[in-house]
């Protein structure tokens, strides 16, 4: 007799484990260049939970949208200090 196939235990508890990616945008002042697209985004990327970075468009010397994804909710207070650390002002 053929039975059913049950999923693998494993597939459920993989698919349980995803949590939904969050995008957050920031207000970065100050950038001017490629390096410093490159030193926030470098920051960024430590702060737990940080997948990817993306700048679509830099306003040089001036407000740039930095939109973060994250795997949860952003830590913005962690993600604020790492744009100070890279020598820049950000605010979400």
């Amino acid at each position: 007799m053929n039975q059913p196939e049950t999923p693998r235990a494993d597939h459920v508890q993989e698919a349980e484990s995803h949590s939904q990616v969050q995008t957050t945008k920031m207000i970065v002042s100050g950038m001017t260049c490629g390096h410093c697209v490159a030193s926030v985004t470098e920051e960024l990327k430590e702060v737990d939970g940080v997948l990817d970075v993306r700048v679509d468009n830099l306003v040089k010397g001036g407000d740039t949208e930095v939109f973060i994804d994250t795997e949860g909710v952003l830590d913005i207070p962690a993600a604020e200090a790492a744009v100070t650390e890279a020598g820049y002002t950000g605010r979400v």
